[in-house]
This record gives C-alpha cells, structure tokens and sequence, in this order.
C-alpha cells in the first residue's frame, strides 16, 4: 500500500471513530486531542497514523471498522505500515 492509499484509510478510519461516540471519547482522552483536532489535523500523515495506532489497539474495532468501510481486516495495518513511522522495527 502507497502513503496515499493509507492516507485515504486513515481518513475513513478517521470518520468511522468519530461516528463511533463511547469510542472517540476513548481515543480523545487516551491521544490528549481536543474534538477540534479531529478535522484541524486530517490531513496530517502524522495524525492519521495516531488514529491508525488506536484503532488496531483492538481486533473488534477493526473488523467493525472493515465492516463498515468494505476493506479487508488487514487494511488498517497495512495503512498504518505505510504512514510515518510505521516501518517496521528491526532489533537485530
């Protein structure tokens, strides 16, 4: 998956979190965002990422989100790969 193409689902991961309204209250308190962050800094690759990050803090959230967006389950992580800081950490 290129940036753009994980741009665009971080977007729709975006807009599904905030339709989700126990769960934005979740993600607001856990990020330290403000709910005037949310459309301030969707565009920022950086953001999306964090959005990204939350969601796949938890394997319901993600099938739910799929669900609703018809994308696979491996999208989200594919699309968190793609964005800063989501290359994968080599120890060795």
């Amino acid at each position: 998956m290129n940036a753009q193409k994980a741009e665009v689902v971080g977007l729709q991961a975006l807009g599904w979190l905030a339709g989700q309204e126990d769960l934005l209250g979740i993600f607001l308190g856990s990020t330290g965002a403000a709910p005037g962050d949310l459309r301030a800094r969707a565009q920022e690759a950086e953001f999306l990422a964090s959005v990204l990050d939350f969601l796949l803090m938890d394997d319901g959230w993600v099938i739910a989100f799929c669900d609703a967006a018809g994308l696979p389950y491996a999208a989200p992580m594919q699309a968190r790969a793609a964005l800063p800081g989501g290359a994968a950490t080599h120890w060795t």
